[in-house]
């Protein structure tokens, strides 16, 4: 059954929903409309309002335009409360990067030893091997200086290249001199000829890697930003751990294996 109401008619109608007498209210009662300059597009992060200001940065490097830019904000913009800056984009992949070759670094570095440690079998050797490194990150930096490019990834990426080239030069150079010794030659003669010997293996080595990234080291084209760097460090760094292997390392085998060399005379006598 249907209920029924006993309400008047005039009273039925005040019962009625308010959508029966909906009618349309113009804009201009409710808004002021107005036609004025404004983003094309609003754009959130964390359900607050984002604008993007982007720049390209040329001819210098970008952690020192940031670092600038730093400043000048902080010396000259008054930052609104409840508005916040960061910095995005490439220079956030910089960070980024940055951060992981802060580990990658130490950990080839480690394992470089260790992988010499293995070859050698002694810790003496492997040390003399290794301070090739040192010599050629030097040669790395200084290449840098001289051509003023700054420290970047792609520079550091080079510097992992070059510590296994030096270390190559070394090892060739140690494990020759070591063979020399077995063979019954003097420590002096050893370090002579094994010196002697292997001086064109290593140079051949040093002139085919240094002379094929001399085309990127020149290079000003496409791409030029990020292939300078790299070859500037490994050709730098070559020249310098060639000098190492050719001059000091035997010189420091010699210094190194000097008791040892006496020991084995005296106990010849």
């Amino acid at each position: 059954m249907r209920p029924t109401s006993n309400a008047p008619a005039a009273d039925r109608s005040s019962l009625e929903p308010r959508w029966a007498t909906a009618r349309t209210v113009p804009l201009r009662e409710v808004a002021k409309i107005e036609s004025l300059l404004g983003p094309n597009q609003i754009n959130r992060e964390n359900g607050k309002r984002r604008v993007v200001v982007t720049a390209n940065v040329r001819d210098r490097d970008l952690g020192g335009f940031v670092e600038d830019l730093q400043q000048r904000i902080e010396q000259q913009v008054s930052v609104p409360e409840g508005y916040w800056i960061d910095y995005g984009g490439t220079f956030e992949q910089l960070i980024s990067a940055s951060q992981r070759l802060a580990v990658v670094v130490p950990v080839t570095l480690v394992l470089i030893f260790g992988l010499l440690f293995m070859a050698f079998g002694s810790a003496r050797d492997a040390v003399i091997v290794f301070s090739g490194v040192p010599l050629a990150l030097t040669g790395g930096v200084a290449a840098l200086a001289l051509r003023g490019i700054p420290l970047s990834i792609t520079a550091g990426v080079g510097f992992i290249a070059l510590s296994g080239v030096a270390v190559l030069n070394g090892l060739v150079m140690i494990a020759f001199i070591r063979n020399l010794r077995e063979q019954g030659q003097s420590l002096d003669d050893a370090v002579f000829n094994g010196a002697l010997e292997r001086l064109r293996p290593v140079l051949m080595t040093a002139l085919v890697a240094s002379l094929g990234f001399v085309p990127m080291a020149l290079n000003v084209g496409t791409g030029a930003e990020v292939q300078r760097p790299l070859a500037t460090v490994v050709i730098g760094g070559i020249v310098s751990s060639t000098l190492l292997t050719l001059l000091v390392l035997p010189t420091l085998y010699r210094l190194l294996h000097r008791g040892d060399a006496a020991k084995s005379q005296r106990e010849a006598h």
